[in-house]
């Protein structure tokens, strides 16, 4: 079997006309063969980016047996050293490529790609979404959902304070401050230890990724498990993170970490340093979502993993089959391969309106007054407005 040629599928997956977090794009990857057989994957990293980097890469590919999966990969890299550190645009086109091999390797064996991987440890695997009222917490209760992440950059405090007040005890909440440029070291440790007290399941980018030092000294002043790595990508982006014992959850993203081997690297290097593994999910789409669900049904170190429920509609109309969730669990599948596959149509009804999010500020570090005022309440209150 040898590979014949690569298709990628560049769309629109926020709310039309909209800027932010609206102007997420998702980026599809469909491999093909000369038997017939196709796989398909999804990239991450700044998609309309990432779609030329694998526009670049695809004669590399073409040829190969894609069964040689680590081979292709590492042919992949070397090919991408004269560009410098490629970071996340790099690894975001070689994870859509290597995530659709893994999936014509288990069609082509009919068995899922989990058993690929080394086998399930788990049937099941605990999801968390994201809510920011009791309310939107009941209705997700409802369905059976008992973690929850909050924060952002407005009030991360009052929302968590919130919520475990009018929640039942053994509702599991993280805080996210998503690491903006602006926020300091100090600033991270006071926000951090007023939130020690609502005993989260973690402290997600309490400060920009970028120095692993920064993050260490808001962990060794901050008595809450630290969250990191959705920025980073392959192995070494979180091994000082890890081996140093600064972080307690690994996040790597599944559509951007550099493959599902990447990301079975980073859990094996994590399972030996007893850091749990919970994949980052926000801002992907439902490809990425089942194939980060067939790498975590084979590790002892899954935490849990994020997922959007009630996303935009088109959602629902680009993947099939739809995943199965029980009671805030989704189900492993045992279908061969992934067990899904695009739709080509539905994806052309969104096309690709804008990848990026308008700054409110000019500047990439905020001045001392826009600091001032997120800092406006009172050491007693904390609210961090």
């Amino acid at each position: 079997m040898k590979i014949t040629s690569i298709d990628t599928f560049l769309m629109h997956a926020g709310v039309p006309d909209s800027g932010g977090w609206g102007a997420r794009n998702w980026l599809f990857v469909r491999v093909h063969t000369d038997e017939g057989l196709y796989g398909v994957g999804e990239s991450s990293g700044w998609p309309r980016v990432v779609e030329t980097a694998i526009r670049d890469l695809t004669p590399l590919v073409v040829g190969q047996d894609p069964f040689h999966i680590e081979s292709i990969v590492q042919q992949l890299q070397v090919a991408m050293m004269g560009h410098g550190m490629t970071g996340v645009v790099g690894a975001g086109a070689i994870t859509g490529i290597e995530m659709a091999l893994w999936d014509i390797k288990g069609k082509a064996l009919d068995t899922p790609v989990w058993n690929l991987l080394g086998g399930k440890v788990h049937d099941t695997l605990r999801l968390y979404t994201h809510a920011h009222t009791p309310d939107q917490c009941l209705r997700y209760m409802e369905r059976g959902f008992d973690a929850f992440k909050t924060g952002g950059v407005t009030e991360p405090l009052g929302k968590i304070r919130t919520l475990r007040d009018e929640l039942p005890d053994e509702i599991d909440l993280m805080a996210d401050v998503h690491g903006p440029p602006w926020l300091t070291v100090p600033d991270a440790i006071r926000l951090g230890k007023a939130l020690e007290e609502f005993d989260l399941l973690f402290y997600e980018d309490p400060v920009a990724p970028d120095i692993p030092g920064a993050i260490a000294e808001v962990a060794r002043n901050v008595n809450l498990p630290i969250a990191a790595g959705e920025r980073h990508a392959w192995t070494w982006g979180v091994q000082q993170l890890i081996e140093d014992h600064i972080i307690d959850v690994v996040q790597p993203d599944t559509g951007r970490a550099g493959g599902l081997n990447a990301m079975r690297k980073i859990a094996a290097l994590a399972e030996t340093h007893f850091v749990m593994f919970a994949p980052h999910d926000g801002s992907l789409g439902p490809v990425a979502e089942m194939a980060a669900v067939h790498l975590c049904a084979t590790l002892p170190n899954f935490l849990i993993l994020e997922h959007l429920e009630d996303d935009v509609p088109q959602r629902y109309e680009v993947m099939e089959p739809q995943p199965e969730i029980r009671a805030g669990h989704i189900v492993v599948p045992d279908r061969p391969g992934l067990g899904v596959d695009i739709v080509p149509e539905a994806i052309a009804h969104y096309p690709s309106s804008g990848n990026i999010a308008s700054p409110r500020t000019r500047h990439y570090v905020r001045s001392r007054a826009h600091r001032t005022r997120w800092l406006s309440a009172s050491p007693k209150r904390a609210d961090f407005n």
